[in-house]
C-alpha cells in the first residue's frame, strides 16, 4: 500500500508499526525471496517507507544500483532516513507509477511490493514497468490481492472502507490476473499463499521477464492490439 496520488501522513506515520509484525512473522522471507540476486540497474516502485530497501543492501557481493519512486512526501522523508543508514546508495525520486520519469529499456530489474493494490491507474504503471525494463529483464512483484469463493465476498464488501482508510488501497483488487495476462511478459515464477499473519487475505509474489516489444507494442497496451 505504498503508492498513492495524494498526501496520507497518518498512513505514512502508522505504517511501520502497524506492519511490523506481519513483516517478521511472514512477508520478511517473501521479501528475502523477491530481492534475490538483482543485479545491475533496480527500480523499486513505490517503495513507501523505503520497507524493501534494507533487502537490496544484503547482497553485498551483487551491490545493484537502486533507484526509488515514491509520490507521497511523508513516505518518502521516511524511505530517505531509512536509505541513509544502508550500505548502498538510493536514489529516491519523487514520482507515481503511471507516468515514470525514466527513458525506455533503462532498468534491468523492476520490483513493487503491496504498491499496485494502491495505484489508481494500475494497468497504465504496467505498461511503463513494461516500458523502462529493459527486454529480457525481469519484473519481480509481491502483492495482496482478492480472495476467492467468500473470502473474495468479504473483500468486495469491505473494499469501499478499506479504501478510505488505508491510503486509497484496493482490497479486492485482482492484480494477478493483470500480471499473468499480459502479453508482454512471459511468467517464470509465481506462487500464491492463501492468508498472511493469520488473515484471509491472499498474496501473491513472482518473476515476469519482459519480452522484446516493438514500437507499437510500447504505444499501446497488448489488450488494445488485435
Amino acid at each position: 500500500m505504498n503508492e498513492t496520488t495524494s498526501e496520507h501522513p497518518l498512513v505514512a506515520r502508522l505504517y511501520d508499526p502497524v506492519m511490523a509484525l506481519p513483516e517478521q512473522l511472514v512477508l520478511g522471507p517473501h521479501r528475502e525471496a523477491l530481492t534475490a540476486g538483482v543485479s545491475g540497474s533496480v527500480l523499486d516502485l513505490g517503495t513507501g517507507t523505503g520497507v524493501l530497501l534494507p533487502y537490496f543492501a544484503d547482497n553485498p557481493e551483487e551491490m545493484p544500483d537502486v533507484t526509488a519512486v515514491e509520490p507521497d512526501p511523508h513516505m518518502r522523508a521516511q524511505a530517505r532516513d531509512r536509505a541513509s543508514d544502508l550500505s548502498i546508495e538510493v536514489d529516491i525520486v519523487d514520482a507515481g507509477g503511471e507516468a515514470l520519469p525514466f527513458a525506455d529499456n533503462a532498468f534491468e530489474t523492476v520490483c513493487a511490493s503491496f504498491v499496485f493494490c494502491t495505484i489508481p491507474n494500475h494497468e497504465r504503471a504496467l505498461s511503463e514497468v513494461a516500458r523502462v525494463l529493459k527486454p529480457g529483464g525481469e519484473f519481480r512483484f509481491l502483492e495482496h490481492v482478492r480472495g476467492e469463493d467468500i473470502a473474495g465476498i468479504a473483500h468486495d464488501i469491505f473494499a469501499p472502507c478499506w479504501h478510505a482508510v488505508a491510503g486509497g488501497c484496493n482490497l479486492n483488487r485482482e492484480t494477478d490476473r493483470l500480471f499473468l495476462t499480459d502479453d508482454r511478459f512471459r511468467t517464470v515464477e509465481f506462487e500464491r499463499s492463501e492468508g498472511i499473519a493469520g488473515t484471509v487475505l491472499p498474496v501473491v509474489r513472482g518473476r515476469l521477464v519482459c519480452r522484446p516489444q516493438s514500437l507499437r507494442d510500447r504505444l499501446l497496451p497488448s489488450k488494445w492490439i488485435s
